[in-house]
């Protein structure tokens, strides 16, 4: 067994640095992909993390190797890489470990035009290839890269997709000492920005770069209160996905975000166009985007998944419930700072406050995702199915059981793909309803395994 079986993933490669990562495997990673792409060039970007750069450059070593170019992107987002290999119709890695903490680094990898690579498209061909150039390295070659820096190419582009109407908001922007501190300035330059954790530092100083946790969006709840401000945006490690904190400090819901964006490009494009969303939105996205003429389609969990879908159905949209937001404009890829620049211009051009905006699309209760450790994921997800007889149950991603009437609710369990875990999330017309669905689950679920 390789250390490659523990760090990759189904939709990239994560590990921890040192133990599990090491400048060699990069090199044997390097050579892996420059064998698997067609392009001649291999595009490659690191976020702030203390071995994002020498790893870059030990990937960078492994494509020369292979006798095909490096061009360098230096510190970028995620959003970023995703831009160069979009324009540049080249294959690319982000070197991140996106909102995991300090001790850990990855790979997220995209071939020519952005598009995304999972272990089922590619990344296990990848895996084994750098397994073959880890026993057996190749000789080094002479260096052979060029630099692009793709900031202003990338925040220009995103200016001319969303137009932020000139306004006096105030806006905090928490960038958790991660790549948003390098993205916010530029493409937010028109907008008063409030900066909170803009120094990139990739020990994470003040708080781990993952707004899905609510104690670290507390420091931006307090500063939006303190200094009365329209709203606050937080972004991860690398600037992928961003968060909204509404004036009143309280935190939006990924689905009402995905409305409001999702219809600024519906109705941008006009006709009958597809969006897409994942199984654990709201259902109240489907339904409100229908109303807009919108054809929706689900979708299961997943960046690689997704972004497939968004190249077959050629939909002009799509979200998902852990606030990655996918765009036709942007090759299909996510792009969390495109989300943010549309929460902003849809404030500014009708004047309402965010926790107007976002009750007006949230009419429904959801619990939020709730992760719970198991010995037996299938055994216990039979017994909750057991356990709500009324209800109809569909696998897809997991198991969702609905139960239809004026009282409606749903229920997803989704194991992990690496860990013995069950993730529930619960949604019902009835705030009721859903607590009580929610509690019964996981009682069932935490049933005398102590778990928390």
């Amino acid at each position: 067994m390789s250390v490659l079986d523990d760090v990759v993933k189904t939709y990239d490669l994560r590990g921890l640095v040192g133990s599990q990562l090491s400048a060699e495997l990069m090199t044997a990673l390097g050579s892996a992909f420059a064998e698997f792409v067609s392009a001649e060039k291999v595009l490659v970007g690191h976020d702030m993390r203390p071995s994002s750069p020498e790893f870059a450059e030990a990937f960078a070593a492994g494509v020369n190797a292979k006798q095909k170019q490096v061009i360098l992107l230096g510190l970028c987002s995620t959003d970023q890489t995703y831009f160069a290999s979009g324009t540049l119709n080249l294959p690319a890695v982000m070197f991140t470990a996106s909102h995991n903490p300090a001790s850990y680094n990855g790979i997220k990898f995209s071939n020519a035009g952005a598009q995304g690579i999972s272990y089922e498209t590619g990344l296990g061909e990848i895996k084994t290839l750098a397994e073959k150039y880890l026993a057996n390295p190749l000789d080094s070659l002479p260096r052979d890269v060029e630099n692009y820096d793709s900031l202003n190419d990338y925040s220009d582009y995103l200016k001319k997709l969303v137009n932020i109407p000139r306004n006096e908001l105030r806006v905090v922007v928490d960038a958790a000492n991660g790549m948003g501190g390098h993205t916010v300035p530029a493409a937010l330059s028109d907008i008063d920005i409030d900066p909170m954790y803009f120094e990139l530092d990739g020990t994470f100083p003040n708080h781990e770069a993952n707004p899905l946790d609510p104690k670290n969006l507390v420091d931006l709840q307090r500063r939006v209160l303190e200094t009365k401000a329209d709203l606050g945006i937080a972004f991860d490690g690398d600037a992928d996905r961003c968060f909204i904190i509404d004036e009143n400090a309280k935190a939006v819901n990924p689905s009402a975000i995905a409305s409001i964006v999702a219809k600024r490009e519906v109705l941008r494009v006009g006709g009958e166009p597809y969006v897409l969303h994942n199984l654990l939105t709201s259902r109240y996205f489907a339904e409100y985007l229908e109303q807009l003429g919108a054809k929706t389609v689900r979708t299961k969990v997943g960046h690689s998944l997704i972004k497939d879908e968004m190249r077959r159905t050629r939909a002009v949209f799509g979200g998902e419930h852990s606030a990655h937001y996918y765009f036709r404009d942007f090759w299909g890829a996510d792009n969390g700072m495109l989300a943010a620049m549309h929460v902003l211009a849809e404030l500014a051009e009708t004047g309402k406050s965010m926790s107007e905006l976002a009750a007006d699309l949230n009419p429904y209760f959801l619990s939020g995702e709730i992760n719970s450790e198991v010995s037996d994921t299938k055994m216990t997800t039979q017994k909750v199915i057991d356990s709500f007889p009324e209800a109809s149950a569909e696998w897809f991603d997991g198991v969702t059981l609905t139960s239809e009437g004026q009282d409606w609710w749903w229920l997803n369990l989704r194991p992990s793909n690496t860990e013995p875990l069950l993730r529930l999330n619960v949604e019902s017309a009835s705030e009721q309803t859903m607590q009580q669905v929610r509690d019964k689950a996981l009682s069932i679920i935490r049933d005398d395994l102590g778990n928390n």
